[in-house]
């Protein structure tokens, strides 16, 4: 049996098979990563994980990429599904602090309780001027908090030690905290 990263090779090779065939092996896991992507969200979201899974994979085929392995392909797809939500919830007619904002619930930053929710493209905002000060913490904040990756897969996707990613992590956590105005407990 093709692993993810010889289909997605052969897929990039020309193979339109091996597109099929990727997507028979990893749905299961697109799937998981949506289900995670969507319980940050408000509990009356319309879009529902199929649709979710559906158009990060239109993006995912679109993409002009040089796919690396199964942890690249995973990374691009939470980002996409990123790009979904966030495309999602401006065309709702969203706009910052207006009538009934996209909602998402911060489980994993310091200080937060569970109840505390935030507009999501406030938290859209704050990750791209983290990212634009510094790259490698925006795109971890997107590997672990969309992507669902634990410190190791992480590390793999960033060339870089477990160490440095929960380092990073809490650096990172401590710059939306600020832009946030989520103060510790």
């Amino acid at each position: 049996m093709a692993t993810p990263t010889i289909l997605l090779r052969a897929w990039q090779s020309g193979d339109a098979a091996a597109l099929d065939r990727l997507m028979d092996i990893v749905y299961g896991e697109l799937s998981r990563i949506a289900r995670l992507v969507l319980s940050r969200e408000r509990r009356d979201h319309t879009l529902q994980t199929r649709a979710l899974v559906h158009e990060a994979y239109l993006k995912l085929v679109d993409a002009d990429v040089e796919w690396k392995d199964r942890s690249h392909f995973f990374a691009l797809a939470a980002r996409a599904m990123r790009r979904v939500l966030i495309d999602h919830a401006k065309s709702r007619g969203r706009v910052k602090r207006g009538a009934n904002p996209i909602r998402v619930e911060l489980k994993d930053m310091p200080g937060a309780s569970p109840a505390l929710s935030i507009d999501l493209l406030d938290l859209e905002a704050a990750i791209e001027k983290l990212a634009a000060c510094d790259p490698r913490h925006g795109q971890l904040v997107e590997l672990h908090f969309y992507a669902g990756m634990d410190y190791n897969e992480a590390a793999e996707v960033l060339g870089v030690s477990a160490r440095t990613v929960s380092r990073d992590l809490r650096i990172a956590r401590a710059f939306l905290a600020r832009e946030l105005g989520v103060r510790p407990a």
